[in-house]
């Protein structure tokens, strides 16, 4: 069985994170004191922006930079050893550097701590047969667990394996509802139900409410919705200066729908020969 749908924060390269011994420790001595100085590096350079686990105060990386993996393991596998949260990163620094066994080694132990974000990570190497024996019967025990503690991303990969999510979409509207008190994710994923009508009434005002809240967190895809919210007039002004300003950000960030949006704002009009064939676009 094929699952395109299975959401996961399996991370891809980016640019390096520099001095980030010597920068953890000036900006947050405090901080430093209150947990282990391994728990505080291992924040900085691959803490999860969705984990529900991290603090407010630390921003996390959607992507490990590849210069950063080494130290990555380093001092997350020192802290894991207190820390669910570090052996949830320990598991995505070996990810991010192809140690598929090895992050689901770190992973089952965070998850075996409560760790809702190691619950699917695994969840998504059982659902595709990752480095694992594939077993969707696991997998959807793991994001059925996430879910009821109201990880977003458990009830949205619950929801592509077809689980209780899937088939009751008024619970996952309401184990959305949780977890979107303080989740971007969770905040995009019960936006994009309301708007779309789904699990209850739809709703476009409290839709662009959630999208906002995700949107000031740079969560890419709120950023798009609010971009077409705003471009349309959909529960809120209609704001074309707004919509562009949203869209750009979000294709800042890799949005794809928004990156189409703003080639499709540049070239608005389609110039066609006389048996109605497309020509060229009309570009400003």
């Amino acid at each position: 069985m094929n699952l395109p749908g299975l959401r996961s924060n399996l991370p891809r390269m980016i640019k390096p994170f520099h001095a980030v011994v010597v920068a953890a420790v000036l900006v947050a001595p405090a901080l430093a004191h209150a947990q282990s100085a391994d728990l505080v590096l291992c924040d900085r350079v691959v803490a999860d922006p969705t984990d529900p686990d991290k603090p407010a105060d630390v921003k996390g990386v959607a992507e490990i930079a590849t210069a950063d993996i080494a130290t990555a393991i380093k001092y997350c596998a020192v802290a894991a050893k207190s820390s669910r949260r570090a052996m949830y990163q320990l598991g995505r620094a070996y990810a991010a550097n192809r140690q598929t066994a090895e992050a689901a080694g770190a992973w089952r132990k965070a998850a075996d701590k409560g760790s809702t974000s190691a619950m699917v990570e695994l969840g998504v190497l059982y659902g595709t047969g990752a480095g694992v024996a594939k077993d969707e019967a696991q997998a959807r025990k793991l994001f059925e667990r996430a879910a009821q503690a109201g990880n977003a991303r458990g009830v949205s990969n619950l929801a592509a394996l077809g689980g209780s999510s899937a088939s009751d979409p008024a619970r996952a509207r309401d184990l959305l509802a949780k977890a979107a008190e303080t989740n971007a994710e969770a905040q995009y994923q019960l936006g994009m139900m309301l708007a779309e009508g789904k699990g209850g009434a739809q709703d476009d005002v409290a839709a662009r409410a959630l999208f906002e809240k995700a949107a000031a967190q740079n969560h890419p895809g709120a950023l798009e919705r609010m971009g077409a919210f705003a471009q349309a007039g959909r529960g809120g002004p209609k704001d074309g200066d707004a919509a562009k300003a949203y869209y750009q950000r979000a294709a800042a960030l890799g949005d794809e729908d928004a990156k189409k949006a703003l080639e499709r704002a540049r070239c608005p009009y389609v110039l066609k020969d006389k048996r109605g064939n497309a020509v060229t676009d009309l570009c400003f």
